[in-house]
This record gives C-alpha cells, sequence and structure tokens, in this order.
C-alpha cells in the first residue's frame, strides 16, 4: 500500500473517530519526552521535567508588580513577567533582548527597570505572507511601540544577523515554539547573544506550571551547546525554563506538592 494512500486512509480514521487525535498527541508527546530525556545526565532532566527553582527565590523580597497585563488571550502568565523584571532589575547592565513580540507587554512590563529593550518579531509584511489578519499584525507592539527604551526589530529569528546587537543580560526566547525553531533559535542565541553571565529564559517550556512541553523541552536541549557550563531549570508556578549561568537552589518537580510558595494578587484597571 502506497505512503499516500495510508495517509489517507489514517486521516479518514481521524474524521471518524476524532477520540484517535488523543492517541496520535499522546505518542508525539511521548516520542518528545524521549528525546528531551537522551540528556538526562547532563541537564539532570526526568520524566516529571527539569529540575525546579522556586520562584521567590528570584523575585525581590518585596514582590513585583506586573504592569500592563491585558488578561487576553495568547499571552504570558503574571508570574512570566515577574520573573522577568525580576532578573532584569538585578542584572548589571540591564540589557533585554526577546524573540517574538506580539502585543509588547513582556517588552513593556521590562522596559520599566531595563536600560534598553530590544525586540525581534517578523514584519508586517512576513506577517501577511503567512496569511495572518492585519488586524493581528497591527496588535504587535501595542504596549511598547510607545516606550523610548524599546527598540523594535523586524526579521526571521532563524537568520537574522545578530553579530552587531552585541552581549545581553537576559533573553527571552518566545517566537515559534515547534521543535526546530526552538532548537535554531536557542543555538543562535547562544552562538551571538550569550556572555558569561547572560541568563536565557524560553517561554511556553510548560503547558501549566509544572507540567512539562516536551517538544519545546527537546528543542531547548538539542539547541544548548554541549560546553555550556550553566544550569537548565523550570521556574516554579511559569511557563517558563531558564539556563543559568551559575548554579540556583533546586527541588525535584512533583505534580502533587502541596499549593506552596502561594502569592497574592492585586487586580486594578489602569484605563
Amino acid at each position: 500500500m502506497s505512503r499516500f494512500i495510508k495517509t489517507l486512509r489514517g486521516l479518514g480514521s481521524l474524521l471518524r473517530n476524532p477520540w484517535l487525535l488523543n492517541h496520535v498527541l499522546a505518542a508525539d508527546e511521548s516520542a518528545w519526552q524521549a528525546r528531551a530525556l537522551r540528556h538526562g545526565a547532563r541537564w539532570q532532566v526526568t520524566p516529571a521535567g527539569l529540575p525546579v527553582v522556586s520562584l521567590p527565590q528570584l523575585l525581590p523580597t518585596e514582590g513585583e508588580t506586573v504592569r500592563p497585563f491585558a488578561f487576553r488571550d495568547g499571552g504570558s502568565l503574571p508570574t512570566d513577567l515577574a520573573l522577568l523584571r525580576a532578573l532584569v532589575r538585578r542584572s548589571v547592565g540591564r540589557r533585554y533582548f526577546e524573540i517574538g513580540t506580539w502585543r509588547g507587554e513582556s517588552a513593556a512590563n521590562v522596559a520599566e527597570v531595563a536600560a534598553e529593550v530590544v525586540t525581534l518579531n517578523l514584519s508586517a509584511a512576513e506577517l501577511q505572507a503567512l496569511g495572518l489578519p492585519v488586524r493581528y499584525q497591527e496588535l504587535h507592539g501595542f504596549f511598547s511601540r510607545p516606550l523610548p527604551n524599546v527598540r523594535h526589530l523586524y526579521g526571521n529569528s532563524t537568520t537574522y544577523e545578530y553579530g552587531p546587537l552585541g552581549l545581553f543580560d537576559v533573553v527571552f526566547i518566545d517566537g515559534d515554539h515547534r521543535y526546530e525553531a526552538v532548537r535554531t533559535d536557542t543555538r543562535r542565541v547562544f552562538d551571538h547573544l550569550v556572555g558569561p553571565e547572560t541568563i536565557v529564559v524560553w517561554h511556553d517550556a510548560s503547558r501549566q506550571p509544572g507540567q512539562p512541553r516536551w517538544e519545546v523541552l527537546a528543542g531547548i536541549l538539542d539547541g544548548l551547546p554541549a560546553a555550556a557550563p550553566g544550569q537548565l531549570v523550570q521556574v516554579g508556578n511559569t511557563l517558563c525554563a531558564l539556563y543559568s549561568p551559575t548554579p540556583l537552589p533546586t527541588h525535584q518537580p512533583d505534580p502533587w506538592a502541596d499549593p506552596a510558595p502561594w502569592f497574592e494578587v492585586s487586580v486594578k484597571a489602569a484605563r
């Protein structure tokens, strides 16, 4: 039987029995998990995920105020943005670079505490070529465009010429979350933007806090330089994985642990 006929029959089975898709996705996730676990000895990956660093260990004692926050789809968690602000706040040069601008919430949050923010996103022409609506294109950088210390760059992260940008204190990778894109972004960031003190953060390394997204983790692990001396961790209560050049205190992931720490959240409309 030809591969084409097999493919058609498989698609027909899915259309008749949509529940089969759950089995396909589970098998795919298992394959990505197996790929990530090849790096277990080097990066301490286990079937439960990466070692976990507690978020409060990275935040200032007084906490962080997250603003702006739109409570819209496709964005980060408030804890993700608090993490980025805290990392930039404690860095020496306070230079921040990110891949993936979207509405500009992360860039705008970091801009309050950073000396310089540089954000890279596909151009309007590239977004249009992907068939995305004009309104979607217009919303990119909504919060960050007016800010004087935010520089917006346009291009594809897989080919963009990073050399002239120099090194950054914090790099946030939040572009295409498919394996090959994550692997390429990771490799290129470490080749061009990462210095001895740089912290790198990947968004959506978890589907929910404590639930690994194995395709993204496989891309990260396959993209990391073999000689990178630092530590790769999951940040508790966030969707983020983090590379630290210096050791951080960690614990093993436990999805059934008590909900501690817990956080106090205040909600106030700014406009």
